[in-house]
């Protein structure tokens, strides 16, 4: 059984193909009454929007979003709210190969032994095309938060590290990297026009952080904040860890080390150190809730590597098209939308039960 719903409360279905007339996302559960229009979630497809620089895949889509259902007079019905994004640039002629042959890293192999049959045009449903969805619905979920903000960027690319002294949330608008630190924009500039020169790929982290979530979203067991962000980031294509707070750096800590003492505060208590990335068993502390997703590099390289075909021949294959050198850069819209997807359910959830 295929599932392509996320949520509880707060969900949406995503729809289409990457080389299909069109793309969407049908969200259902948004309260009733919220100002929605195209122009609100349109700057998020732009910024994950792809040919806009030559870090990325030069495939040139507007990504224009259409509200077809769910919004009157400007503001939200209560009912489901269906979004579609047309496919203008795909070029299927660039897969003729890849119809004959598994591409290795690629989902080829892995769907054809689940269902069958694939879509071999740019990988049907395993594309990274198919997160344009997910953006969209990420902002009608920030409607549902207007007390959270979420702020996404790239911390490490091919293992390169950003330096934490040199954090500037306002570099991240200025480079093509959604970088904070400008010193390594530069280095990354080169180094993946290096790998994108050579025909190979780079992968990247991607951090998130959300201020302003208040204490007690998330519940015990099955329901846990984490739990449920681990899940939202696991969704995304080409993502391969998750680190909530330190992570796994937790594991090299000592007790002591690893807790977040707390003193009194006028309202709430204060904390002197964010290790848990703002959740305790599975509720949200009221600090930033901090998130780490590694993304692997693109499979799609003009590299050939050994594969074999459908019909259990060896051969060799390489990808040809237009792809991204680095698949985490344009990441970072995407894993802001599953924050607020997962956020905006959660806060739901929690007044379901809390009232």
């Amino acid at each position: 059984m295929s599932r392509n719903t996320f949520g509880h409360v707060f969900r949406f279905t995503t729809w289409g193909e990457s080389h299909g007339p069109a793309l969407g996302a049908v969200v259902d559960g948004c309260p009733p009454g919220l100002p929605l229009g195209e122009a609100d979630i349109q700057p998020f497809l732009d910024a994950r929007r792809p040919g806009q620089s030559r870090f990325t895949t030069q495939r040139q889509e507007p990504d224009a979003v259409r509200i077809l259902s769910g919004v009157f007079e400007g503001r939200t019905t209560g009912t489901p709210i269906s979004l579609m994004i047309e496919n203008v640039d795909q070029r299927s002629k660039d897969y003729s190969e890849v119809a004959r042959a598994y591409r290795p890293g690629h989902a080829d192999y892995a769907y054809d032994a689940k269902y069958g049959f694939r879509d071999y045009r740019g990988g049907g449903r395993s594309s990274a095309r198919e997160t344009a969805a997910r953006v969209a619905a990420g902002a009608v979920a920030r409607l549902v938060i207007p007390e959270v903000a979420i702020l996404g960027y790239v911390s490490a690319i091919g293992g390169d590290a950003i330096d934490p002294a040199n954090f500037d949330a306002d570099e991240i608008a200025r480079n093509p990297f959604f970088c904070p630190d400008p010193v390594a924009a530069a280095r990354w500039e080169a180094l993946v026009d290096t790998a994108r020169k050579a025909g190979s790929s780079l992968g990247a982290v991607v951090e998130c952080v959300a201020t302003g979530v208040p204490a007690g979203w998330g519940a015990p067991l099955y329901a846990k904040l984490d739990a449920e962000l681990a899940h939202a980031m696991m969704g995304i294509n080409a993502v391969k860890g998750v680190e909530i707070g330190d992570g796994f750096a937790a594991a090299a800590n000592t007790g002591e080390g690893n807790a977040d003492p707390m003193r009194p505060g006028n309202f709430a208590p204060v904390f002197t150190a964010n290790h848990a990335g703002g959740i305790a068993g599975g509720i949200s502390t009221g600090q930033p809730v901090v998130v780490r997703v590694a993304f692997k590099p693109t499979s799609s390289i003009l590299t050939a590597m050994p594969t074999i075909t459908r019909d259990g021949q060896a051969t060799d294959l390489l990808t040809k098209g237009r792809h991204d050198p680095c698949v985490g850069i344009r990441g970072v819209p995407v894993v802001e939308a599953m924050m607020a997807t997962v956020l905006a359910d959660q806060k739901l959830l929690h007044r379901a039960q809390c009232g």
